[in-house]
């Protein structure tokens, strides 16, 4: 797969979009201190109880868990070809609608104790994330293919994702209509109670460990095989991985492929937190972008850090501010991290 080049040279291409210096290491650790101390200054001040501070804080690692599996398909998708792909977003929501069109067809059993659900809904989730993950490519092939193959600027190809989010929002709505939905009615999830008096749902820890369990295996694919060692190199520089033999048709491929999955994982796991609404990706799309920028574009390990750390603030938030202004701490943390490391945390200098 390498061609010409080494495989030493193709590993040494691609070790800076995976590395972890120490002192992107020590950057993440103080932000994370400076965070947590800030918080507990703040529930001081305001008199929220350590209880619902930490309640908010266990929440918070759950959407954070969220945020990273939209947030590490934009850097996969903005590290191979170069563009913010707006139209994520509602690829999260396509693939939460589709697990709710997939669970009458599918026999429905009793829950998993503790879960609310049952095997049906674990079933409906593996087939919907190589089915949007197909739709990302075929999206890919149809829109962004011609617009790359003209040169067209980044921008355009910003401008025509968007387009393509309207375009796929609108399918959502002629669907299913406007109104929020469920994938259970009416059934109990009761909280369980933790040391501490945090208060968190069993689904909530079911979300945390599927979207654990996806970064690591996507931590294996990008690290121990051919493909993701490719993929690394084509990031780093696509040229060159072109010229040394590398199939960057494949490359691309595998790219929406995965980028795609992991975008209907977390709608589908969003939905089961919450609800479903049509703008249920467009509302994420924000925290998804200042994870992502947070964390360093084009760099999958930083959108996992970034998006935590968004989960967390966003949700810790809500104990000081309105929930409605929530998004709007997101913004404000892009806007800071653009003023004083545009590169984010695991971003290269100059980056």
């Amino acid at each position: 797969m390498n061609g010409g080049l080494p495989a030493a040279r193709v590993e040494r291409r691609a070790r800076p979009w995976a590395g972890t210096a120490r002192a992107k290491k020590a950057l993440a650790s103080i932000i994370l201190i400076g965070l947590v101390a800030f918080l507990i200054l703040t529930a001081q001040l305001k008199e929220v109880s350590l209880e619902r501070l930490l309640s908010l804080g266990v929440w918070g690692v759950m959407l954070g868990g969220i945020i990273a599996l939209g947030g590490i398909g934009i850097s996969l998708v903005y590290g191979v070809l170069r563009f913010a792909n707006f139209a994520h977003g509602d690829l999260m929501t396509t693939g939460a609608y589709i697990v709710l069109a997939l669970l009458p067809i599918l026999p429905r059993g009793a829950p998993l104790k503790p879960f609310s659900f049952g095997w049906e809904f674990l079933v409906a989730l593996l087939l919907t994330m190589p089915l949007i993950g197909l739709s990302a490519f075929a999206i890919d092939r149809v829109i962004y293919r011609p617009l790359r193959a003209r040169r067209s600027s980044g921008i355009i190809l910003a401008m025509a994702s968007l387009g393509m989010a309207f375009f796929i929002r609108s399918l959502v709505y002629l669907g299913w209509g406007a109104d929020f939905r469920f994938y259970y009615v009416g059934r109990e999830r009761p909280a369980l109670r933790l040391p501490l008096g945090i208060r968190v749902r069993p689904d909530q820890f079911f979300i945390l460990g599927v979207a654990l369990l996806l970064v690591f295996l996507l931590y294996l694919l990008l690290e121990r095989t051919k493909m993701g060692k490719a993929m690394r190199a084509t990031a780093d520089n696509p040229e060159l991985a072109r010229v040394s033999g590398i199939n960057t048709e494949k490359v691309i491929f595998w790219t929406w492929v995965i980028g795609g999955a992991l975008a209907a994982a977390g709608g589908v796991l969003l939905g089961l937190n919450a609800q479903l609404s049509p703008m249920m990706g467009w509302w994420l799309l924000l925290p998804l972008f200042a994870a992502v920028i947070l964390g360093g574009i084009g760099n999958p390990y930083g959108a996992l850090v970034g998006g935590l750390i968004i989960g967390i603030i966003q949700q810790v938030a809500t104990a000081f501010l309105n929930p409605a202004y929530a998004p709007g701490v997101s913004f404000l943390i892009m806007v800071i991290v653009l003023l004083v490391r545009p590169q984010g945390i695991f971003g290269k200098p100059g980056g």
